[in-house]
């Protein structure tokens, strides 16, 4: 019933910007963690950046900090991930995802819910 659908990603040049959007449905009220994954070819998923249901509460890989922004608007039911200085490095799928009860944030094995993915390309 819960569905997540990520969209935003796409092919940018290095030193580009792309900003990522999850789209959550099935669920009534925002009461949800939710983080970014990414995977790139391979390679296993890594995790990205995590988010709290009030938006207050906001992680990132040391991979990405200073680089990346995630938030939410739980009106529109929509995280986002604000990526910029992208790096070939940054080339993945991100996928986003709505954490269980239990778990690391940093940890896949901690979320119930996953998006299908979008793609980001960055060229150099």
């Amino acid at each position: 019933q819960v569905q997540l659908v990520e969209s935003g990603g796409g092919l940018v040049q290095a030193g580009g910007s792309l900003r990522l959007s999850c789209a959550v449905s099935g669920r009534s009220r925002s009461y949800y963690n939710m983080g970014w994954f990414r995977q790139a070819p391979g390679k296993e998923r890594e995790f990205v950046s995590y988010i709290d249901w009030t938006g207050g509460t906001t992680k990132y890989a040391d991979s990405v900090k200073g680089r990346f922004t995630i938030s939410r608007d739980n009106a529109k039911n929509t995280v986002y991930l604000q990526m910029n200085s992208l790096s070939v490095e940054d080339t993945a799928v991100y996928y986003c995802a709505v954490r269980g009860v239990s778990g690391l944030y940093r940890n896949e094995e901690s979320y119930d819910h996953w998006g299908q993915g979008t793609q980001v390309t960055v060229s150099s």
